[in-house]
């Protein structure tokens, strides 16, 4: 059973004490998969925050490798660019957190790309306006943190189902704009999601590392593969151990 301890300090959105996170923090957007992960591992994981549901945990990495036993937290980031930007400035002003880790999935944009494939984020376009005014004057380019890509990529190990690239973060989970989504295959978008630009603008803006890790739960163009919602919160294997490589790194 993993206790809360008394808390000492809180922001707005996270109720946990200095210290209780680790300098890095994989990100999953459901707080179910965020407990799931933390049980999965995370040996003596404790409870540091759960203010409106939304769960963080810290504990020591029970993985196999160099890592095994270095202190890791998992946090959920509820849903959408406002969302985990919200929780995202708070760990990196308040808490000291280095690096963020988005664990999520995301629907198939690129044909290549199947069902249960997974994406490393580089670069996330967007149709949110979140950063737009970040530099005046200037088209804000979101991009992951390269040192933790590599990081991941390493982690691959060649693994022919692993892609790298593009993705976009959209405001809309259902595609209302005619042609955007023929527009995003012709420019070799690899798939979409809701968080990855604003977590991106949000670790510039403190000087800080973010990545994106996702599993493909559905295909755009084609849905007679799509996961279930039991499977979208249980499968993160994957991902995981490339998520994993890219906090450490």
């Amino acid at each position: 059973m993993i206790e809360k301890k008394e808390i000492t300090m809180a922001t707005p959105h996270i109720c946990a004490n200095p210290g209780d996170f680790a300098p890095a923090v994989l990100m999953p957007g459901d707080p179910k998969r965020a407990e799931r992960m933390a049980a999965s591992i995370l040996d003596n994981a404790r409870l540091v925050t759960d203010v409106r549901g939304i769960k963080g945990f810290t504990g020591e990495y029970n993985g196999d490798g160099p890592h095994m036993g270095k202190e890791l937290s998992v946090m959920a980031s509820g849903m959408g660019m406002p969302s985990i930007g919200i929780y995202s400035t708070e760990l990196f002003k308040f808490y000291g957190v280095d690096r963020i880790i988005r664990v999520g999935t995301a629907g198939g944009i690129a044909e290549r790309v199947k069902v249960g494939d997974v994406i490393i984020g580089t670069a996330a376009h967007t149709t949110s306006s979140m950063n737009e005014l970040r530099i005046p004057g200037t088209h804000f380019s979101a991009v992951a943190d390269l040192r933790m890509a590599a990081a991941a990529l390493a982690a691959a190990e060649g693994d022919p189902r692993v892609y790298s690239g593009a993705i976009i973060s959209n405001d809309h989970f259902y595609f209302s704009v005619p042609g955007q989504f023929e527009a995003l295959q012709a420019h070799d978008v690899l798939g979409v999601e809701m968080e990855a630009a604003c977590l991106y603008g949000v670790a510039a803006e403190y000087g800080k590392g973010a990545l994106t890790v996702l599993t493909v739960s559905d295909h755009l163009a084609h849905h007679d593969s799509d996961m279930t919602s039991e499977e979208r919160e249980t499968i993160f294997q994957g991902s995981l151990k490339l998520a994993v490589a890219a906090a450490f790194a």
